[in-house]
This record gives C-alpha cells, sequence and structure tokens, in this order.
C-alpha cells in the first residue's frame, strides 16, 4: 500500500505540475463560460445595431431585396406582403419569361426570385439557385394562406380576429409522468454517453503512453527495483482518475457556474440538459469511474506490451474498436432501453458504464439488476487490475517488436 501511495503522489506530481495539463485546464474553463457568455454578448451587439437601425428611419434602397410578382398580380394586397417579407422590394412583371430572365442574372438587386400566381391556393415559386436556408416559398405560402382566411370570412360575413381566435386555441394538457419521461432525459443522456466515452479514449491513452514511455527510456528498469509493477499499474491508473475528475470537475463548475449568471440570456433553452434526477447522476458517476478505471488498466496493460510510442495505436485499436462498437450500440438504443441488446450490455463489464446508466435515465430498471451490474463491473477491474499488473511484469523487460495480448495472456499461463 505504500508503495502504491508513493507511484500515486508521483504521478499526480507529474499531472498537476506539467504545464500542458494546467493550460489545457484554464482553456477549457474559459471556453465553457465563454460559450454560455455568447448570448449575452449577442445580444450586446444586437441591441447597439438595433438603435443604431432605429436612430435611420429610412432604409437604403440598395440594401432591398427584389422579389418578382406576375400572373394575377391583382390578388395580392403589396402591403400585407411586405410584412412577411420585411427589408423587401417587389416587382410586377407582364410575363413569366420576363421574371426568369431578371432572376436568372442572379442579382438580388435586380431580382431575387419570384412568384407566379395562378390563385389564392396555387402559386409557382422562381428561383435561380436555392439554398439550404432559402424559406422564401413557405413565407410566402403563410402569405397566401392568410389572404385566403381573409377572403373566407369577407365572403361570410365573418370577423377576422373572432376567426383567427378560434382557430388557434390552445389545448391545455398536464402530464403527470408516472415514471421516466423519456423524451425530456434523452439529450443529456446522449451527452452523458458521449463525454464519458471521450474521457475513457482520452485518458485511457494518457495512462498507455505513460507506461510506454517508461518502457522506451529504459525507466522502467530502475522503478521495478524500488516497488513492484502492480504497485506502479494501479498508481498511474489512479492519477488518471484523480486528474481527470479534477479536471473535468473544474469545467463542468465553470460551465454551470457561467450559465447560472447568463440563465435569462438563454431563455431556458439548456435548462433540460441540465435538470439531471439525482439517481441518475449518481448511476452516472458509479459506472463512469468503474467504466474508466476498468480500460484505464487495459489500457496501461497494452501500453506495457509495446517498446515505442508509434507501435501503442495499432496494439491499442482492439480496446478502441470495442468502446466504439459499445458506444454506437448505447446510441443506437437510446430510444429502446427495454431491448435485448442495451439489456445484455448493460451487464457486461465491457459496455456497463454506459448502458446500465442509459436504462436507469430513459426507463424503470430494478435495484437488483443496479446492484448485480454495478458489481459484476468493480469485480471485473481488480481482476483486469491483478491481470494487468501481471502482464506488465511479464512485458516490463521485453523490448523489440510489440507482444500480442494472446501472448503475453499465454505468458502468465506459462509463469503459473
Amino acid at each position: 500500500m505504500k508503495k502504491f501511495l508513493t507511484v500515486l503522489k508521483f504521478e499526480l506530481d507529474n499531472y498537476f505540475k506539467a504545464k500542458s495539463f494546467i493550460i489545457s485546464t484554464i482553456l477549457l474553463c474559459i471556453l465553457s463560460a465563454g460559450i454560455m457568455f455568447a448570448p449575452r454578448v449577442i445580444d450586446a451587439f444586437k441591441s447597439d445595431s438595433d438603435s443604431e437601425v432605429d436612430e435611420e428611419e429610412e432604409i437604403d434602397p440598395d440594401d432591398l431585396t427584389v422579389y418578382g410578382i406576375c400572373g394575377d398580380a391583382e390578388l395580392i394586397d403589396m402591403e400585407a406582403l411586405q410584412e412577411y417579407f420585411p427589408k423587401s422590394a417587389f416587382k410586377t412583371y407582364e410575363s413569366v419569361e420576363a421574371m426568369k430572365s431578371d432572376i436568372n442574372s442572379d442579382d438580388e438587386k435586380i431580382c431575387k426570385a419570384g412568384f407566379e400566381i395562378k390563385s389564392l391556393t396555387e402559386y409557382t415559386y422562381y428561383v435561380y439557385n436555392k439554398s439550404m436556408f432559402d424559406n422564401d416559398s413557405e413565407k410566402f405560402s403563410e402569405y397566401m394562406l392568410m389572404m385566403n382566411k381573409l377572403k373566407y370570412c369577407s365572403d361570410n360575413n365573418l370577423d377576422l380576429d373572432e376567426f383567427i381566435e378560434v382557430e388557434t386555441t390552445q389545448i391545455k394538457a398536464d402530464e403527470n409522468v408516472l415514471g421516466k419521461d423519456s423524451t425530456s432525459n434523452y439529450w443529456y443522456c446522449y451527452i452523458l454517453v458521449i463525454v464519458i466515452f471521450m474521457l475513457i479514449i482520452m485518458y485511457g491513452m494518457q495512462v498507455a503512453s505513460s507506461v510506454t514511455n517508461e518502457k522506451s527510456n529504459r525507466s522502467i528498469e530502475i522503478l521495478v527495483t524500488s516497488t513492484s509493477t502492480t504497485a506502479i499499474l494501479f498508481g498511474k491508473v489512479f492519477a488518471s482518475v484523480v486528474s481527470s475528475i479534477f479536471q473535468v470537475g473544474l469545467v463542468g463548475l465553470s460551465l454551470l457556474g457561467s450559465y447560472q449568471v447568463n440563465k435569462d440570456y438563454w431563455g431556458g433553452g439548456i435548462s433540460m440538459f441540465l435538470d439531471i434526477p439525482g439517481d441518475v447522476l449518481i448511476t452516472f458517476a458509479i459506472f463512469g469511474i468503474g467504466g474508466f478505471i476498468f480500460y484505464a488498466f487495459l489500457y496501461g496493460a497494452l501500453g506495457a506490451l509495446v517498446s515505442k510510442i508509434e507501435d501503442l495505436n495499432k496494439t491499442a485499436g482492439t480496446a478502441q474498436m470495442v468502446i466504439m462498437i459499445v458506444y454506437f450500440v448505447v446510441l443506437i438504443n437510446l430510444s429502446n432501453v427495454d431491448g435485448m441488446a442495451i439489456k445484455v450490455c448493460s451487464f457486461l463489464p465491457i459496455s456497463s458504464y454506459s448502458a446500465m446508466f442509459a436504462r436507469v435515465a430513459m426507463g424503470s430498471v430494478a435495484m437488483w439488476e443496479i446492484v448485480l451490474s454495478a458489481v459484476i463491473l468493480y469485480a471485473s477491474v481488480i481482476l483486469v487490475g491483478i491481470l494487468g499488473g501481471k502482464i506488465f511484469r511479464n512485458s516490463t523487460l521485453r523490448y523489440g517488436n510489440p507482444i500480442k495480448l494472446s501472448n503475453a495472456l499465454k505468458g502468465l499461463k506459462k509463469s503459473k
């Protein structure tokens, strides 16, 4: 235990004193806070631009976008149409061909697009190149719909305001979800699954790189004379866990603190992502940390199988492939957490870190299932830790070509 604590302290010092760790933590905190302050800054600039516009009573004609109208143009109320297309001007054409000719010039000041009016219920929209964000046709359809309502009220001696009030009557409905509301829980569950996936990939490779670097520069030969390889591996893994939780915690506090300051500017738009029930957070912590430690031990053992850092990605590829498969299986099944696939994954130590959390967040899970899954996960963590320590010990002084994991496991059997 003393040797483990010594290694843990040494590795933590390496993490917290490293300039890269300090700078990356500060930058992530600043970036998180900056994202939360973005609506406030945008609103400030928008207010300034709005005040400038208010001061200008007239709009420069050169800034207007021109639209063409042809066909039964007498059906169109230009003043009402102007409300649907602000900062625009409308030009009436005698023929469709003349309007199309101007549209083909691809100049918004001549004619950006045009509408051929066939009746109050039918028109043709002409545009040269339609962009992804072009919604002119939708706006014109809304206008035509309003004109139809106006004509119907006029023909039947109805009051338009009363007609619209009846048509837009809102039905009041109260929901009382007795279990879990998958609709509101989906997005924060989705984000947390991505977060734990990224943590495992990023910090797992960091553990593997640390082991491989010490092996490549031969410093591991000195370390193993003063302490056991198991203590070294456990110290590296738990130091990575502590440093990652510290870094993610600071970023999270920066994000949440900045959001609280700018909550009014977000209009409650992301509250659904932050309103996470306590039982879900506890489950995420238990299984997320367990899964992280499980893969950190695995990455540490894989790092000991190679002598050069450039060989690490190839050796760690199998673990990364398993993580990717688990990631996609869980995300695909988020909308069906009662399915057999995610139920099986919630009891496997390679996938329970995200699958069981997803089931708790999105559905109803019996307590015995959660306890059983947690026991399996942490028992597997201990097993992989011990196994990884033995692989680490047998591979420490073996240099040259990367050792295959299958050969390393066979070597353990022979050593017994």
